[in-house]
């Protein structure tokens, strides 16, 4: 119970502190969601906007850690592993499933 009000606590922290950092990276999520669903059909340009929106999310987590003073190597390479597999998976699916 205290570990699940101590996540909770740091959560509301996080979100209150760092509030337009959050901010834009929802903005940009669903600004990307609403680019990939106009050029629904076009592979092209929805993989080009697949990895504008991972050099985003990279560029958005580096600036995030580095306003907290919290940039270390491991979480740069954390967030390009994550966008990497974003767009794996997103060729995989073409591959597989269209």
């Amino acid at each position: 119970m205290t570990r699940t009000k101590s996540l909770s606590f740091h959560l509301k922290k996080e979100l209150t502190n760092h509030f337009f950092d959050y901010l834009l990276l929802i903005t940009a999520g669903v600004f990307f969601l609403t680019l990939l669903n106009l050029f629904r059909g076009q592979r092209l340009v929805e993989f080009i906007i697949l990895v504008s929106f991972a050099f985003f999310y990279i560029a958005w987590g580096v600036y995030h850690h580095i306003v907290n003073e919290t940039l270390h190597l491991k979480t740069v390479v954390e967030y390009i592993l994550i966008a990497f597999i974003i767009i794996l998976e997103s060729i995989n699916y073409e591959i597989f499933y269209l």
